[in-house]
């Protein structure tokens, strides 16, 4: 590690090289408007690339402005997010925005301090928004800055000496963009499996050049089946909706779940669904429930209504969303 921290100024210099010529277009690096910025980051957190671009550019579309996301229900904004999962995540950005609107008079934080007062704003997201919307010295560590840094070193690393290896080699006039380009580093280059040691641009200062050996236990996945019950008829769905207490998905419609292929019932879909470290064998049933399960709705309103992924998926594999 001695001889990288020797190296850093290097090291910032060719990273930030290959980051000005090879970073991908994505549509929130097209300027650095911090409640932009913010939204990214929030959508960004355990979820693909491919799948938030789509998503952000929507959500902007319905919430231009910060004034416009504390304004709105939040029926709306789980509505806006449906598809991206961990929901959790919107409704502390809408609660967040409230904040910032009504005692703050709509004046974001500028610092990762002040950042980490609000709800749902930890280490990295604040880190992240301070140095890229405000220039602020502040490195971030991800899932990818964390591969970057062990490879780099040639070793696993407990969090607080990833985090200090990423401060002692971020760059001070460029922050935000070196902090992008970590990541950017790890999510392109630095992939997990095989990494592209021949496209690096810091190869010569990695004690790897390679793929790490894992000397971490993998976290067990469990395997559930599932079976809900499709009852659509005359132009409506039935739903149910989650406990707003629920620890998981709370306040979201699902279809309604029966215990068994109850009634030898034939299997309508079979999809599969996972959720963190749960894989779900899902089995549709097609049919018609007892009157007082759950709520009717229109299929015209299934679009402004914040459905789970799993329903969301269901409804689309059934050609009704």
């Amino acid at each position: 590690m001695s001889a990288l921290l020797k190296g850093r100024a290097s090291f910032g210099r060719r990273l930030l090289t290959w980051y000005d010529a090879h970073k991908r277009d994505l549509p929130w690096r097209k300027d650095r408007d911090p409640y932009r910025v913010w939204l990214s980051e929030i959508m960004l957190q355990q979820t693909r690339v491919a799948a938030v671009i789509a998503k952000y550019e929507e959500f902007l579309r319905l919430f231009p402005t910060i004034e416009h996301l504390a304004e709105a229900p939040q029926s709306a904004v789980l509505a806006a997010w449906s598809g991206l999962g961990y929901y959790r995540r919107a409704r502390a950005m809408h609660t967040a925005a409230q904040k910032i609107v009504h005692e703050r008079g709509s004046v974001l934080p500028r610092t990762a301090e002040a950042w980490r007062e609000l709800p749902g704003i930890g280490r990295y997201t604040a880190a992240a928004i301070a140095s890229i919307a405000f220039g602020e010295k502040a490195a971030v560590v991800d899932g990818n800055v964390e591969r970057v840094a062990e490879r780099l070193t040639g070793k696993h690393l407990p969090a607080a000496d990833v985090w200090a290896l990423a401060e002692n080699l971020l760059s001070p006039e460029r922050p935000g963009d070196f902090n992008q380009a970590m990541m950017e580093l790890g999510a392109t280059i630095c992939v997990p499996g095989e990494p592209k040691c021949s496209e690096c641009p810091v190869a010569r200062l990695c004690a790897t050049r390679g793929k790490l050996a894992n000397q971490r236990k993998q976290q067990r996945t469990t395997k559930v089946t599932v079976f809900y019950a499709l009852d659509c008829t005359r132009g409506k769905v039935r739903l149910t909706r989650r406990s707003g207490t629920a620890t998981v998905m709370p306040s979201m419609w699902e279809l309604p779940e029966i215990t068994s292929e109850a009634n030898d019932l034939e299997v309508f879909l079979k999809l599969k669904h996972a959720i963190m470290n749960t894989k779900y064998d899902v089995r549709v049933m097609q049919t018609a429930l007892q009157e007082g399960t759950g709520t009717r709705v229109p299929v015209a309103r299934l679009g402004e209504m914040p459905l789970t992924g799993l329903a969301r998926k269901i409804l689309r594999a059934a050609a009704i969303l």
